[in-house]
């Protein structure tokens, strides 16, 4: 195994979501774990964002939310504690310089998605992103559909236990191929 780096080289994130439409939806939760290139924590972020009730209310409805009924009361009831999205978003930064050097490559199950977010929402963490990814879904579509090989990721619906599956979804992928 490589020898922990000094600096991240990949940013994991999740959000949790009002929804799933960038424009309707807004983040309610978010977490991010720095890692190197052998999955070795670096340092991990959480924050919940303050959203408006009514759009809690209007959004939060649907098959989706009545499943995950444990997921949906923890964060309609941190809503209250929540900072504002611009608030966050600084935090975040300042998360990123901290750990990161120049290259800071975004990590995470459909990352593609939680992006379309960030980049609404929190324009200047946005521009500090690489323009390549590091999707685990990738790895997750061959493997369940070429190989027939399936991880079985808990499905928690909360921020920072969603990271950790994806990096250890991606940890089981490589032990895979090594």
């Amino acid at each position: 195994m490589a020898k922990k780096a000094e600096k991240a080289t990949l940013l994991w994130i999740d959000l949790e979501m009002t929804g799933l439409s960038p424009e309707d939806d807004r983040i309610l939760e978010v977490a991010a774990i720095a890692t190197d290139w052998d999955m070795n924590e670096i340092d991990t972020f959480t924050a919940v964002v303050k959203v408006d009730e009514k759009l809690i209310r209007e959004r939060m409805v649907g098959e989706f939310w009545e499943k995950n009924k444990e997921s949906y009361d923890a964060l309609v009831s941190q809503n209250k504690d929540g900072k504002p999205a611009a608030e966050v978003e600084k935090e975040l930064l300042k998360f990123v310089e901290k750990n990161f050097g120049d290259t800071v490559y975004l990590a995470g199950n459909s990352i593609h998605q939680d992006q379309k977010f960030i980049e609404r929402e929190w324009p200047k963490l946005n521009a500090k992103l690489h323009y390549r990814q590091l999707d685990v879904s990738s790895w997750k579509i061959y493997f369940e559909n070429a190989l027939h090989r399936k991880f079985m990721k808990p499905e928690n619906h909360r921020a920072l236990d969603d990271i950790r599956g994806s990096i250890e979804e991606l940890k089981w992928y490589l032990k895979m191929v090594s």
